[in-house]
């Protein structure tokens, strides 16, 4: 198994020592959790695809993926349970059991989180740039290019294709900001773009640009296929 040290800013004073019985016992000091966007995640993301518990792309948020693989760790290893507080966080004493109990030496990171408010504003600052077919860069974006484009300034990789990333997202019931909403607009997911709130998404039309749109518009409400995360 691979050795991480999570994350590159180092909390003095927070050690890897002893196992510790459960992530109750210690505080959220240098803990990873839902919605976290860091460095720290990607390193737990892929000790965790080591282990064999996370499937698919590694990056920088601490999405449905990453919860489901920590708790299943955590259950297998006897770490924590679904009635524990800290089900699904990966605390000291979860990472210190990935990284290898007792490793002497090793330290906590602090986590510093931001939320997916960070990639609803990276949306929004590409406003106005023009639609290439193929593009991927702020000269010009198809709508895949733009998704990929965002997410990979938050360290996030995914698949080039909108039908590609629809595959490979977790679908929920109901977009958060910063999700992907999909489109059936030519015969399933081919279009899609970064939902940022209030029914509204962020996206590159062939006819627009990168652009602002609503879900309940009378074009692009009959075409949602629904949510999804990376």
């Amino acid at each position: 198994m691979k050795k991480y040290l999570f994350g590159t800013a180092i909390t003095a004073g927070v050690l890897f020592g002893a196992p510790q019985a459960a992530d109750a016992s210690i505080d959220d000091h240098g803990s990873l959790s839902y919605g976290d966007t860091n460095s720290s995640v990607n390193d737990l993301q892929e000790t965790l695809k080591d282990e064999g518990y996370f499937h698919g792309y590694t990056g920088s948020r601490f999405g449905p993926k990453t919860l489901s693989a920590v708790k299943e760790y955590q259950s297998d290893h006897g770490i924590s349970s679904p009635a524990g507080s800290y089900y699904g966080v990966a605390g000291p004493s979860t990472q210190d059991s990935l990284m290898g109990s007792g490793s002497s030496g090793e330290q906590v990171a602090g986590a510093s989180t931001s939320s997916s408010s960070g990639i609803t504003s990276t949306a929004k600052q590409y406003i106005g740039s023009p639609y290439v077919w193929g593009g991927e860069s702020p000269s010009g974006f198809d709508c895949s290019g733009f998704i990929n484009y965002v997410y990979a300034q938050h360290g996030e990789s995914m698949p080039r294709t909108v039908s590609s990333i629809y595959s490979a997202s977790t679908k929920v019931s109901s977009p958060s900001p910063g999700d992907i909403v999909f489109f059936d607009t030519r015969g399933g997911a081919s279009h899609a773009g970064i939902y940022i709130g209030n029914n509204e998404f962020v996206h590159a039309g062939a006819s627009t640009g990168v652009t602002t749109s609503s879900l309940d518009s009378s074009y692009w409400g009959p075409r949602y296929m629904g949510a999804g995360q990376i």
